[in-house]
């Protein structure tokens, strides 16, 4: 079989510069034929992205095979050198690689609706998890049944290919589907992401009945006190009961949700306090200056404890310092690094919680325990900078450089605290210059 020319990385960033700096079409239909154009190619270009990953898990692996590296340890960290260079999460980057390497060897068709753009990534990853509990045999059967025939898969959407997955595996192993249904319900837990405008999603992934029967007490209760004449939306009531029961606080009866005693570090310039309008930070979400005033206010006229340290940033607006007296909350450098992150993982592109405080030159390196050297991440960055090959080390100004195995560099940088802006200087003579921000 002839193979064609090599794809190279410079050859790519051609194509996107001719496509960032080439003009429109004037005609609509043309415009209308580029669009469709443009999302067959992202799907081509995923599934090269797939090929690339496994080619270089392949090597990655090679390579630590003739270097001594145990089996077991062998493309330690391969994950997230792909998540850094696709700009993802170090857990979206296991699922992008699981995805490829189980693409490329079980539903090799799949893969190939993903290049010639019948198939989007994301319709595909979706497909490839519903038939996550069956046999490689099972899933080349699946692959064969739908995905041979780009044709088959004309006007078919999101749910109904994901149906269509799903009966088709069903009628091959249904103990396997039913097993997995078994399991899913030992998988039931509780989440909470951040959510816009000072707020947070819970989720609650339940069994049917179990949520079915929790969201319909949560419905009739707040339909009672809509009778008895409470204000609230029906969504209010629901949100606010299911505090209260969880809390034991009271439900109360005015708009406000009911006032729980919980801590929350809330990081905002002094000025804000004094009726400022710089916002402050809950981890990385900003809070509005009026949002923030009334959250101190509210936390000390119900004579909750209200504990307030001071942070001492540089002249360059990076953190550097905190107070270190404390009553309740221990002091120390985690609670530094941790505010000064603001809670997220300072792997670029991340956006996990923090978990772990990490050295960034490792402390059996001679890597000192102080502000400069430490870091908060998530667990999976830290464990993948473990991996052979990877480097890191903080430059002159704070800025923590990455080094992967495949020699390619990334940068980050603690965020700036809230209020801060980088100082601005306009010439405005020989020698003078005038501060503008």
């Amino acid at each position: 079989m002839a193979l064609g020319p090599t794809v190279s990385a410079a050859q790519v960033a051609d194509l996107r510069s001719a496509l960032a700096a080439g003009e429109l079409p004037d005609e609509p239909g043309e415009l209308i034929g580029l669009v469709a154009e443009l999302e067959a190619l992202k799907s081509t270009i995923c599934a090269r992205q797939a090929d690339a990953a496994v080619a270089y898990d392949a090597a990655r692996r090679e390579d630590e095979e003739l270097g001594g590296v145990p089996a077991a340890h062998r493309g330690r960290g391969v994950a997230a050198e792909l998540a850094l260079a696709r700009r993802e999460s170090v857990h979206r980057g296991q699922a992008l690689l699981a995805f490829a390497k189980v693409g490329r060897t079980e539903m090799p068709h799949l893969l190939e609706r993903l290049a010639d753009g019948t198939l989007s990534e994301f319709r595909a990853m979706l497909a490839l998890r519903e038939t996550a509990c069956l046999s490689a045999d099972h899933r080349a059967l699946v692959d064969e049944e739908l995905f041979a025939d780009p044709d088959a898969l004309d006007g078919i959407g999101t749910r109904a290919l994901v149906a269509r997955v799903r009966t088709i595996a069903y009628e091959l192993d249904p103990a396997s589907i039913a097993e997995r249904a078994s399991n899913a319900v030992r998988d039931r837990h509780v989440s909470i992401r951040p959510a816009p405008d000072t707020m947070v999603r819970l989720t609650a992934l339940l069994p049917v009945a179990q949520g079915v029967a929790l969201h319909a007490q949560l419905t009739r209760d707040a339909a009672t006190m809509t009778a008895t004449g409470d204000e609230r939306r029906k969504g209010q009531l629901m949100a606010d009961l299911l505090v209260a029961r969880t809390t034991g606080v009271p439900v109360g009866d005015g708009p406000q949700p009911p006032a729980v005693p919980v801590g929350v570090t809330l990081t905002l310039p002094a000025t804000t306090l004094a009726g400022g309008h710089a916002p402050g930070l809950v981890d990385a979400e900003p809070v509005p200056a009026e949002m923030a005033r009334l959250l101190v206010a509210a936390s000390l006229d119900a004579g909750l404890d209200t504990w307030f340290r001071q942070l001492y940033p540089d002249h360059t607006g990076r953190l550097v310092a905190m107070a270190s007296k404390q009553r309740i909350f221990p002091a120390g450098l985690a609670d530094f690094l941790s505010v000064r992150d603001q809670g997220i993982c300072r792997t670029p592109w991340c956006g996990a919680p923090i978990r772990h405080l990490d050295h960034v030159e490792p402390y059996a390196d001679g890597g000192p325990t102080t502000a400069d050297n430490g870091q908060g991440t998530c667990a999976a960055c830290n464990h993948a900078k473990q991996a052979p090959g990877w480097r890191q080390h903080v430059e002159p100004d704070g800025t923590v450089e990455t080094v992967t195995p495949s020699g390619h560099r990334y940068r980050s940088r603690a965020p700036a605290p809230p209020g801060w802006r980088t100082p601005l200087f306009v010439k405005t003579g020989h020698g003078r210059y005038t501060l503008v921000a």
